[in-house]
């Protein structure tokens, strides 16, 4: 049986997956600025990423200093994103 949360480690793939995408976007959005597929790929992905995101500060709790946060404690207490869980 498949649960509906994604995991932690699947999420940050996927975040990580997005943010290069869109980055890699916007640089060839740099040189060909009136491209309009790509300006609609460059588009979706920031929107993707931005969900990833939300889903993931919601489930694991803030990515960075610059998220909200209801306690303190979430940022600096729980392992770092980029850390490995122990399994």
């Amino acid at each position: 049986m498949e649960c509906d949360k994604t995991s932690k480690d699947d999420l940050i793939k996927k975040i990580m997956d997005y943010k290069f995408a869109a980055n890699d976007m916007a640089l060839f959005l740099d040189t060909h600025p009136c491209n309009e597929k790509a300006l609609k790929l460059h588009n979706e992905y920031v929107e993707k990423l931005e969900e990833y995101k939300k889903q993931y500060e919601k489930e694991y709790g803030p990515l960075t200093i610059y998220c909200e946060t209801d306690s303190w404690s979430k940022w600096v207490y729980p392992s770092w994103p980029w850390e490995r869980s122990e399994k």
